[in-house]
């Protein structure tokens, strides 16, 4: 009987806190998308950085990300009723690292509300509008699912996050 490859070379570990860098690694190796969520709150519009974005159901048209718990923006991302997920393409590496630091700003970008008061960024790949659906707990992260009220999208390749750093995707390759 074949062994379907299990006999290449791989680490196996238990994770848990002495081998949390390792299990960070394992994760690491599968690419995501990288993406921008924004909300609207009592002091302005607040976006971050996130990779954890997913499809969850086509009918009805469900989507989720997970913030950390950890985060300064955690709460005003958990109480957002309303938010936007924006695909980032591979041209926006800057949008990316905006938002991505913790004194972020949306001053010099190219964004407006929409008719729900949450701030729209220009020029992504794709941009799912969604009401707040469900939250649930996800260790040290929450999970929001939204359900997805406006989509839009665009020709052009993502930005891609994979083994801690930022790329793109090569087609035929």
């Amino acid at each position: 009987m074949a062994d379907g490859g299990l006999s290449q070379t791989m680490e196996s570990f238990t994770p848990g806190p002495e081998t949390a860098k390792t299990f960070r690694n394992a994760l690491g190796r599968f690419a995501t998308g990288v993406t921008v969520v924004t909300a609207r709150t009592p002091q302005g519009p607040i976006g971050i950085t996130a990779n954890s974005f997913a499809s969850v159901s086509l009918d009805p048209p469900l989507v989720l990300w997970s913030p950390a718990k950890a985060s300064k923006r955690y709460e005003a991302f958990i109480a957002a009723e309303d938010f936007a997920i924006h695909v980032l393409g591979e041209d926006q590496m800057e949008l990316c690292q905006t938002f991505a630091r913790p004194d972020h700003s949306f001053d010099g970008l190219d964004w407006a509300d929409c008719a729900d008061g949450v701030p729209l960024l220009a020029g992504c790949l794709a941009r799912f509008e969604c009401r707040r659906h469900a939250v649930f707990d996800g260790g040290d992260h929450s999970i929001i699912v939204g359900r997805v009220k406006r989509a839009a999208l665009r020709e052009g390749e993502p930005l891609l996050f994979s083994s801690g750093q930022f790329g793109h995707f090569a087609p035929g390759h």
